[in-house]
């Protein structure tokens, strides 16, 4: 049976007291609950909080994300973070191809591949975002868009 995920991504918000408060709240409330073996849960705080929010946290009902990670190993490459750090602080997933940084950052298909083998290499689950722009989806072209990124990952995770 396949399991069903809730993550929510926190982009670029709280600070750190509101951060541990979120997550602590969050980590109370699952354990009021009956535990659902059919739902996972993802939280993918900013990565000023990774460190913190793991030592917070339940992590054998919550897995952590980081919100994204270098294209690169390692290097001189100012504040960018590794999948090969964010491995050595328990994260488990890393969210890849967000629309804003494809938009904003320039991100391509061709960065994306290199994020994500650099993910799995680290033993961590990537987390691929598929979308489309605003003028896309209102064209009716979002389906042909979201399909188009997968025949380059194909090969990459499977190949």
């Amino acid at each position: 049976m396949r399991k069903n995920i809730v993550a929510g991504n926190w982009k670029m918000h709280t600070c750190k007291d509101e951060a541990v408060l979120l997550a602590s709240n969050l980590n109370k409330k699952l354990k009021e609950e009956q535990s659902n073996e059919d739902t996972g849960v993802i939280i993918a705080p900013p990565f000023i909080h990774l460190s913190l929010i793991s030592q917070v946290v339940d992590t054998e009902r919550i897995c952590i994300a980081a919100q994204n990670c270098a294209s690169e190993s390692k290097g001189a490459y100012t504040g960018e973070v590794s999948a090969r750090m964010l491995s050595s602080y328990g994260v488990k997933a890393v969210i890849l191809g967000h629309s804003e940084r494809r938009a904003y950052y320039g991100e391509t298909d061709e960065t994306l591949m290199k994020k994500v083998n650099l993910v799995i290499e680290n033993n961590m689950r990537p987390i691929f975002c598929c979308g489309e722009k605003l003028d896309e989806r209102e064209s009716n072209n979002h389906f042909n868009v979201v399909k188009n990124h997968f025949p380059k990952l194909k090969h990459t995770i499977y190949g």
